[in-house]
């Protein structure tokens, strides 16, 4: 059902109904079919392992989740310790690993759970992450199960990097087209609902994946799934963290440090020509509004939050819903569907970029703390386009030596001080040039 941002989805009777229309804005998603409140999901992970965190999850305000991944019978067993951090400075979780295998709860109590939970939560999206071995068989077994539970579509777990693909599943199967191609087909043949396929990021072309998803009849594809890590090592004991015993192995690397990767992947797929419209929910580092509006600036119809929640609890999708529609309503979106994939068109392959465009950097003096990080960045590692002057009475200047700056935006970059160094365009009174067909390019396309 789609709404106007001034006629709000109600739910009576929930503790957070999760309405639609937040600051006057229209955040519902119809994601392939699949209908929520806002696109704000929490993705299959231990965050949706059971009804419980499921049912305080929406009573926050989710818009969805993606359950965490049933199998076979019997259920996956779990190791100890499971996680791993990457720290920034202040112990800011940067990057976060896992080796956590799919659900270790009986599949009959999953399967009660959810259709429970589905009764009770109609209006939010509830999508089963599913992976089983590679043959029809055991397809054809779980997904009329699944279907009964009244969900409102399922997720294929194709990347899963640690544990199963040992056993030919997660990564074993998403990193062989062919594979990804049959086990969709096999999953649009045996379940009526939409067919969301989770990719692998560990593979050289993400766009390879995608097709073969579209190809089998997939109705979407969410990405990225965990990327291939080890954060740290033991010193003393000369071990990987997470340890179990006097071991460790490789997990599936998530959090904010992914989010570059994921972008990437997610916008490959958006401009591909194979698959312009092939319906994609982001997955990756998204932590905040601005990390949502990114992603579906991108493509991404729907969001999946995974590491944020984990390290920050459930209510953090208020924070992200509010300023989602905030800024919104300041640049004139009245839907999620007016700004999709806006993005899309400027982003193109560098080949096609404007070689004669120039950009330079600008040091606003009233603003600098005198430092000296942009010189020294500029000086050691860049085009030596930064003077250090100084004054009579002892103190420190920086200026920009025009002729010399390149327009790498490294000063910028390493300045502490916001909007202190900015990034001015330079009129060059040159066309357009692309290097493909630049006179310089010994294979140029000639005009």
């Amino acid at each position: 059902m789609k709404t106007s941002p001034s006629t709000p989805l109600s739910f009576p009777g929930k503790k957070n109904s999760g309405d639609s229309v937040v600051n006057g804005v229209d955040l519902s998603v119809n994601f392939a079919g699949i209908k929520a409140p806002n696109p704000f999901w929490l993705a299959s992970a231990p965050p949706t392992d059971k009804a419980y965190n499921v049912v305080r999850a929406y009573e926050a305000g989710w818009g969805g989740v993606v359950w965490k991944t049933l199998g076979e019978e019997p259920p996956a067993v779990n190791v100890s310790s499971r996680y791993s951090a990457h720290y920034g400075k202040n112990r800011e979780v940067i990057g976060f690993n896992n080796i956590e295998l799919i659900t270790d709860r009986s599949l009959e109590i999953n399967l009660k759970e959810i259709t429970q939970v589905k009764k009770d939560w109609p209006d939010r999206a509830l999508i089963v992450s599913i992976m089983v071995p590679c043959n029809e068989e055991a397809w054809a077994y779980i997904l009329p199960l699944v279907e009964a539970t009244g969900a409102d579509g399922i997720e294929l777990n194709l990347g899963c990097p640690h544990g199963m693909p040992e056993r030919g599943m997660g990564a074993a199967v998403g990193q062989n087209p062919d594979l990804i191609e049959k086990v969709t087909y096999w999953c649009k043949k045996h379940y009526s609902k939409p067919v969301i396929v989770k990719l692998t990021p560990n593979i050289t072309d993400i766009r390879v994946g995608a097709q073969a998803a579209l190809r089998g009849g997939a109705d979407a594809v969410s990405l990225i799934n965990t990327i291939n890590s080890i954060t740290s090592i033991d010193l003393d004991n000369m071990v990987a963290k997470p340890t179990v015993g006097h071991q460790s192995t490789h997990g599936g690397y998530c959090g904010s440090a992914v989010k570059p990767i994921a972008m990437n992947m997610v916008a490959e797929i958006a401009r591909d020509p194979a698959t312009p419209t092939l319906p994609i929910s982001g997955i990756g580092g998204i932590s905040c509004w601005r990390d949502a509006a990114e992603f579906i600036a991108l493509g991404a119809g729907s969001v999946q939050v995974c590491t944020a929640a984990m390290l920050n609890g459930f209510r953090i999708v208020e924070e992200m819903k509010d300023g989602l529609s905030r800024w919104m309503a300041e640049k004139g979106y009245d839907s999620i569907e007016a700004f999709s994939r806006k993005a899309i068109p400027q982003t193109t392959d560098w080949k096609h970029l404007d070689i004669n465009f120039k950009t330079i950097a600008q040091i606003d003096q009233d603003l600098c703390i005198e430092c000296g990080r942009c010189y020294i960045a500029c000086e050691d590692t860049s085009h030596q386009s930064i003077a250090k002057l100084t004054e009579q009475d002892g103190t420190r200047r920086y200026e920009v030596i025009e002729e010399e700056c390149v327009g790498c935006n490294l000063c910028q970059i390493t300045c502490p001080v916001e909007n202190c160094i900015t990034m001015v365009p330079q009129e060059t009174g040159q066309p357009f040039l692309a290097w493909d067909n630049d006179p310089r390019n010994p294979f140029r396309v000639a005009s």
